[in-house]
């Protein structure tokens, strides 16, 4: 009976090793699939049970994109910080460092609590900005990156504004809703400094 069971039990680890290693595939996309998998093993299969459901997987969601962004914002920060030819380009990547690397730390603690699978690396929309940012040198890159920096401090703002009310897990809520006011604020100084940048030739 035991060998009986172990067979499909193996064949399932051996699929899931074979899909964490494999480079093909959004990292994002992975983390919410394996999420997406464990809510549905664990709610019942009626129509409060897919309610429930579909609250976790917004919650989770939520997770998983905002991990990616952070790593963008402190890869990109780092490299910024290190190698932008603006004093704007590169206090604004060393702020972003300094501001995202806590954050993330923060979010990877509550999905540890809260049983959430986060990518390991970028998800796929945000290694396209990556290396849009890393393409471009000198002033170029420090434009390109203030520009992607307002863009994508608009899109956190409206997603961690969504979670902030949205969140069905008190804890997330509270998470996302601390973090709007900082976003907005990181959005406000990413618009003055690209400004200021954009009039260099």
């Amino acid at each position: 009976m035991k060998r009986i069971l172990l067979a499909p039990l193996c064949a399932v680890a051996l699929l899931a090793a074979i899909a964490s290693c494999t480079s093909n595939g959004d990292s994002v996309e992975q983390a919410q699939k394996t999420n997406e998998a464990r809510h549905e093993n664990a709610t019942a299969n009626t129509d409060m049970g897919n309610m429930k459901q579909d609250k976790k997987d917004f919650d989770s969601d939520f997770m998983t994109k905002a991990a990616s962004g952070g790593m963008l914002e402190v890869e990109l920060g780092r490299l910024v910080a290190q190698r932008g030819a603006t004093p704007e380009g590169k206090q604004f990547g060393q702020h972003m460092v300094d501001d995202h690397s806590k954050a993330n730390e923060e979010l990877k603690a509550l999905a540890a609590q809260k049983n959430i699978t986060l990518p390991s690396t970028l998800g796929e929309g945000h290694r396209e900005v990556l290396d849009d940012v890393t393409d471009e040198k000198g002033v170029d890159m420090d434009k390109k990156y203030l520009k992607e920096m307002v863009k994508d401090h608009e899109e956190d703002v409206k997603e961690y504004t969504e979670a902030s009310t949205n969140a069905s897990d008190p804890d997330i809520k509270a998470f996302a809703a601390k973090n709007v006011p900082i976003l907005k604020r990181h959005l406000a100084m990413a618009q003055k400094m690209y400004a200021a940048v954009e009039q260099r030739k």
